[in-house]
């Protein structure tokens, strides 16, 4: 797949990248053979395949899903300057 200057040119905009006309030149080179290169990987039979997240099979470690607060509220609010029941007390920041 050949990518023009102008392609080039509006990617590294959007990349937020300044590129000289020189670099645009040698980065449509670039560009061009990355798509190629993609473009090979949709010739590989993939029929049958099931999709993978790891190398190894594992299974994930459940625990039971229960809510507690940790009983600890007053020991991790104990050093903020304001609370309030057991909460932080910031001041307001939005009007």
């Amino acid at each position: 797949m050949q990518i023009d200057e102008k392609t080039v040119r509006r990617v590294a905009r959007l990349a937020r990248i300044n590129v000289t006309a020189a670099e645009a030149k040698s980065l449509q080179g670039e560009l061009s053979g990355i798509l190629d290169w993609v473009k090979m990987l949709d010739e590989v039979n993939t029929d049958g395949i099931e999709p993978m997240t790891s190398v190894e099979a594992m299974a994930l470690r459940l625990r039971e899903d229960k809510v507690t607060d940790g009983s600890i509220g007053p020991d991790i609010t104990a050093n903020a300057p304001m609370t309030e029941d057991n909460f932080f007390v910031v001041p307001k920041v939005v009007e």
